[in-house]
């Protein structure tokens, strides 16, 4: 049953309008929330392809799930990061004021929503400018508790924040810190759709439902993931402005001094700076976007035995 959460009135008559479908019922809920990030679209694959599962297959769901597909939909429909007019980041907001402004008052409705979910997923995609394995961030402080779902998931990689990394307006680490357990999950780029990381999330959310008693149907075994207290996680940026070439692919091992790509200049073809990975390990984050500044970020590697 598709319900409204939150309607704010616009200008010329119109309104702001933040829907969820609710499908099933019973004591359990999980909660499915997706598109804070007006240009991030990985998690509207999975919100379609989840709400035709669970209506095709009703009858083998024991509780409730809520599918948020767009919680920032000025932005989706804009194909703004932000909420349009303000450029305002939705994920910076919370946990909000009923009181606030627009913004605060949003963030709070949706808090008060989601509260009290048995467990809530949080699906982003990254920017247009880097492309993501699938991956479930986690704040160090909330390890203990998240991890061990976070298995079930079915994500190549479980990347533990330190907590000075994890801002504390997020929705993710609002709810957390209410007692309501969310898992981010970060994978793709942004504007653009990875069908098979939705398959592979689809096959994980389905893995988890089963794990809290909410559905009766045989599911697909899960992977283990990676997870990176295994390694340290290697941060490469570009040292000069230019052209990113990468000449290995992601979601790859790569070995220490392997090179990655070149920033060349177009003006004089030179290349302007060779970058080769600093550790032995798993390519996780990768330049998508050709442009760079000194200072991008090119790459990430988790090293470590792998």
């Amino acid at each position: 049953m598709v319900k409204h959460v939150v309607q704010v009135p616009l200008a010329a008559g119109e309104d702001l309008m933040i829907q969820k479908n609710s499908i099933g019922s019973g004591p359990k809920r999980l909660c499915v929330v997706t598109g804070t990030h007006g240009d991030e679209l990985e998690g509207q694959y999975v919100a379609w392809r989840l709400n035709r599962l669970l209506q095709s297959k009703l009858s083998h769901l024991h509780g409730q799930v809520d599918i948020y597909p767009a919680l920032n939909p000025l932005g989706i429909s804009t194909m703004t990061r932000g909420m349009p007019l303000s450029e305002l980041d939705m994920n910076r907001t919370f946990p909000g004021s009923s009181q606030g402004p627009m913004s605060d008052y949003i963030a709070a409705k949706l808090m008060e929503d989601l509260a009290g979910a048995d467990l809530c997923i949080d699906i982003h995609a990254s920017n247009i400018f880097l492309r993501e394995i699938p991956q479930v961030r986690i704040n160090v402080n909330t390890a203990d508790t998240l991890v061990p779902l976070a298995k079930y998931l079915n994500m190549d990689f479980i990347w533990i924040h330190e907590a000075a990394t994890v801002l504390e307006s997020t929705l993710a680490h609002s709810l957390n810190a209410i007692g309501t357990p969310t898992l981010v999950v970060e994978m793709g780029i942004g504007m653009r759709i990875t069908r098979s990381y939705g398959d592979q999330l689809l096959t994980g959310i389905l893995s988890i439902l089963s794990h809290l008693g909410m559905w009766d149907l045989p599911v697909m075994p899960v992977a283990p993931p990676i997870i990176s207290s295994d390694g340290a996680v290697s941060f490469i940026n570009a040292q000069v402005p230019g052209l990113f070439f990468p000449s290995t692919d992601h979601k790859t091992h790569v070995e220490e001094g392997q090179e990655l790509g070149v920033i060349a200049d177009p003006l004089t073809g030179q290349i302007r700076q060779t970058i080769h990975s600093p550790a032995s390990g798993l390519l996780f984050t990768l330049r998508e976007y050709p442009v760079v500044y000194e200072g991008s970020l090119i790459a990430r590697i988790l090293g470590g035995s792998l």
